[in-house]
């Protein structure tokens, strides 16, 4: 039986709802440009964590750890962005918030224990 992933779990589990905030800006508030950006980061999280697990080295993994992290920032950034533009009401902008948070909580912590493990 294969171990759970935490920070995989939660990286996908987060970008299933990055989809869905997506779909919902686009159909409900006929908002285009900054649905897109949010999209291609907030997905972008769990596609690098993915990358990471199959990476050989620790270098290439530390790296793709790293621009996952970077990836979660912007994701911030662009909800705080929907939520502060009305887009967004704050409850479902909190909520994001918070998940990205974690995210970002836990990959600083991976980067951190692998660097210190060299």
């Amino acid at each position: 039986m294969e171990k759970e992933n935490i920070v995989q779990e939660k990286s996908y589990k987060f970008s299933l709802r990055i989809v869905k905030l997506y779909k919902y800006l686009i159909e409900n508030r006929n908002e285009y440009t900054l649905s897109k950006q949010v999209l291609r980061c907030g997905t972008s999280v769990g596609a690098n964590i993915e990358e990471a697990i199959g990476d050989i080295s620790k270098k290439d993994f530390i790296n793709k750890i790293f621009i996952a992290y970077k990836k979660a920032r912007e994701t911030h950034y662009w909800i705080r962005l929907l939520r502060d533009s009305d887009y967004l009401e704050h409850n479902i902008s909190e909520s994001l918030l918070f998940d990205c948070e974690e995210i970002l909580r836990l990959t600083g912590k991976i980067i951190s224990t692998t660097r210190k493990s060299n």
